[in-house]
């Protein structure tokens, strides 16, 4: 059903007078618990209430396309401290080779003996690490609450993005590809926010204060050591950053594909066990787990290459500087404690960019993972809201199809020229073969499509100009699989009305015949409802379904094909209600059951996306046409069951 918000937590009390209320009475909290529940309470923070709000016209700020600067720089006031942070990290934490360096020379050498300087020098040091130590504490938390502050902004755009998504996308997206792009994308992103872009600006940082403490401690050296390292640092780090991007590309994807088939899999497992699935079902998501293996080997074997290589670079490089270091120093060319500070120096010069591999390793998985969620982001709903729609006023109901021609490929119709108008309070059954565009009728009137030429209209509004929330408060759907969300039956009843009294939810349980099923259930309405209902039969999710419909209370009905699942004794019960029902209200019936579409006022033929036929029941029957002939075969088959 439409219009409605989540549904709320259960309400008490749900039953007829007299009826026990389910669940134990409250005994009170034990008195030896008091305090510790006191204490949570207390450290309870305020929860103001929510602000965000919902529209199907996306905002300015929802539309700008996704990057990582752009998620970051939403709260500049974290951004801008966590910089500080992370630069007094990078000064505190390298003034140790430049100090020691310092005693070395000048209170440790035959000349210059002075254990006071050296006593001075090493509280100093011990300052910068304390410093340093509070720093990276600050750091921490900092980013931390930024990225949780950041992947909280992020899940809340994409769920609102997907609810303004169109059926379309829905249909030709897997659901787990959907899911891993709201979970493991989603996590790769925060670890990369909440960890790797600090240390990767503390890295960088730091490779930028060495090479200034380096050209300040002997220039020739520090040269040296940059033409060395360098050149083939850098052209090993391009060659890392193509294959990366191609290898993580490729692990996002393939993580996607395990979930999407995961999921369908769970979701069909009864009928991957009545079909005695299960060996070749293993089989196929071994392969495409071994796809995944696959993509996450090719990382792996590339960072075997980039790390171990950038290592034996940085290896290499301190040879040479301290053989150099060590001819200069006898030529009398450089100090001890200059060559002290100049090996140091360069071994933590090396450091970073060992670790920078590991950081660009999450920075490579994060930005992958940003090009899959932009990818979901850049997705335009197909049915959109006008910016100067106008709100759809109470309606009587009467539905027009002005030349209507529709495909979902727009290269292939399923509807053509369609010409027909439902008056107000008619009742109108679509009948026809499967695939002659029955149920696609109803999904235009429910405005889940547009139509690809002419238009469709609700008292003369063409629903393309009308806000889709005011629309679809007065429409009121049945699909013919009901589907039934985590909750109660008193929440799934009430789903188009949270928070509905008790008689309200009461005598829609009685229009459409569940007081049996509801009076036996162990709590009645506040019975829990399995996964998508599969606790409950067909035709008694059917049942619910319908109940959700009264609740809605809609000016138009449709429903399709809702009573194919039910018995003949519970298709008796639903098609009594459903005259309650549909008094003075408009309903489209998609119809299976040729005893549905008997009661309606009108009878649509439909076959190959035309109006084949059009008249009551009778007049049907007396053309002698389609019709006629569907009703014969009906009617032969129901003489021989």
């Amino acid at each position: 059903m439409f219009g409605g918000a989540g549904m709320g937590p259960p309400i008490g009390g749900g039953g007829p007078p007299g009826q026990a209320q389910p669940g134990l009475p409250f005994g009170g909290i034990p008195h030896e618990l008091q305090d510790g529940v006191d204490l949570l309470l207390a450290e309870e923070p305020d929860r103001a209430d929510s602000d965000l709000t919902f529209t199907h016209q996306p905002t300015a700020h929802e539309q700008r396309h996704l990057s990582l600067r752009g998620l970051i720089m939403e709260y500049p006031g974290m951004l801008a401290l966590s910089i500080t942070l992370v630069s007094v990290i990078s000064l505190a934490t390298q003034l140790g080779p430049k100090l020691t360096g310092v005693a070395i020379d000048h209170g440790m050498s035959p000349h210059h003996l002075n254990f006071g300087l050296v006593v001075v020098i090493a509280a100093i040091y011990l300052v910068s690490v304390a410093v340093s130590s509070i720093a990276q504490w600050g750091q921490v938390k900092v980013t931390g609450r930024l990225a949780s502050w950041v992947m909280n902004d992020l899940r809340v755009t994409i769920f609102r993005h997907l609810q303004r998504l169109s059926l379309d996308f829905f249909t030709e997206e897997k659901a787990g590809v959907v899911m891993s792009r709201m979970t493991s994308d989603i996590e790769n992103l925060q670890q990369l926010l909440q960890d790797g872009l600090a240390q990767f600006a503390i890295q960088g940082l730091t490779m930028a204060v060495i090479a200034v403490f380096l050209f300040t401690t002997n220039v020739r050296l520090a040269l040296v050591t940059i033409v060395i390292v360098l050149p083939p640092l850098i052209a090993m780090s391009i060659w890392f950053k193509r294959a990366s991007e191609r290898g993580y590309d490729k692990v996002r994807d393939g993580i996607a594909l395990v979930l999407a088939d995961l999921s369908e899999s769970l979701q069909g497992v009864r009928i991957v066990t009545a079909h005695n699935r299960q060996g070749h079902n293993v089989v196929h998501h071994r392969n495409v787990v071994g796809s995944y293996r696959d993509a996450n080997d090719y990382t792996g074997r590339i960072n075997g290459i980039y790390g171990p290589g950038s290592q034996l670079l940085g290896v290499a490089g301190q040879v040479v500087i301290l053989a150099l270091g060590g001819y200069m120093t006898l030529h009398q060319e450089l100090s001890i404690g200059q060559l002290t500070t100049f090996f140091l120096f360069v071994n933590r010069f090396f450091q970073p960019i060992q670790l920078l591999v590991q950081q660009y390793n999450s920075y490579q998985q994060g930005q992958a993972s940003v090009v899959k969620l932009r990818t979901l982001l850049d997705n335009v709903p197909t049915v959109t809201e006008s910016p100067d729609a106008v709100e759809l006023p109470p309606i009587r109901g009467q539905i027009t199809f002005d030349h209507v021609s529709f495909g979902y490929d727009p290269a292939i119709p399923v509807l053509t020229d369609i010409d027909l108008t439902i008056e107000p309070g008619e009742t109108v059954a679509f009948v026809g073969a499967t695939g002659a565009g029955k149920s696609t009728m109803a999904k235009l009137v429910t405005r889940f499509y547009d139509p690809t030429a002419g238009r469709v209209l609700i008292d003369g509004y063409d629903l393309r100009q009308v806000s889709l929330s005011s629309l679809r408060h007065q429409l009121g759907v049945v699909p013919q699989e009901p589907f039934l969300f985590a909750g109660t039956i008193r929440d799934n009843i009430s789903f188009a009305r949270p928070g509905a009294p008790d008689d309200a939810v009461w005598d829609a349980v009685r229009q459409v015949g569940l007081t049996e099923l509801v009076n036996r259930l162990p709590h009645g309405l506040d019975t829990v409802v399995h996964e998508r209902g599969q606790s409950l039969s067909s035709g008694e999710r059917q049942l619910i379904a319908l109940g959700r419909a009264f609740m809605a209370e809609p000016r138009v009905l449709v429903l399709d094909e809702a009573t194919s699942n039910l018995d003949l004794q519970s298709e008796t019960m639903i098609e009594a209600a459903l005259d309650i029902l549909l008094q003075s209200r408009t309903a489209v019936l998609i119809a299976h059951r040729l005893s549905t579409a008997m009661r309606a006022d009108r009878i649509v033929v439909v076959g190959e996306g035309r109006l084949l036929e059009l008249g009551t029941h009778d007049e049907l029957v007396a053309l002698g046409g389609h019709y006629a002939e569907m009703y014969a075969t009906w009617i032969n088959q129901s003489h021989a069951a």
